[in-house]
């Protein structure tokens, strides 16, 4: 069998996001499918969230989340913007730091980028530490 490096890359960012959120007090559920629009549904007191899990590293000090899904074919490379109206919530695995932030993609544009190390000039204004995404809203 062939090794598909992005597709061992996404089954590890879910398990690790299944794992974070049972810790969190979640009860995971799996779709039966792998064309749902999100990867695992999180139920907790009397409410779904439907979450799409993505598996990004660290560049510079960030973590980049771009809302739109990417897939290649026979016919090449292909990049489609996701409905909102279809996600919750977006989870964000980053294996540098082995950690799961959540982002609610309502609440930014196409892009955000999460800051997992301190800015060098110490700006703390309109950055998005990754910190303050680890629980679910």
């Amino acid at each position: 069998m062939r090794n598909h490096h992005t597709k061992n890359k996404g089954d590890l960012g879910v398990l690790k996001a299944q794992a974070d959120l049972a810790e969190q007090g979640f009860t995971v559920l799996i779709p039966l499918t792998e064309h749902a629009a999100f990867d695992v549904v999180a139920y907790r007191t009397g409410t779904f969230k439907r979450i799409q899990v993505k598996y990004r590293s660290a560049k510079n000090g960030t973590v980049s989340v771009r809302f739109r899904s990417t897939w290649s074919d026979s016919n090449g490379m292909h990049t489609k913007e996701i409905d909102k109206s279809k996600v919750d919530l977006f989870c964000v695995y980053c294996p540098d730091t082995d950690a799961c932030y959540y982002l609610d993609p309502c609440d930014f544009s196409q892009a955000v980028r999460l800051r997992v190390r301190p800015p060098k000039n110490n700006q703390n204004a309109k950055v998005n530490f990754a910190d303050d995404f680890r629980t679910v809203p």
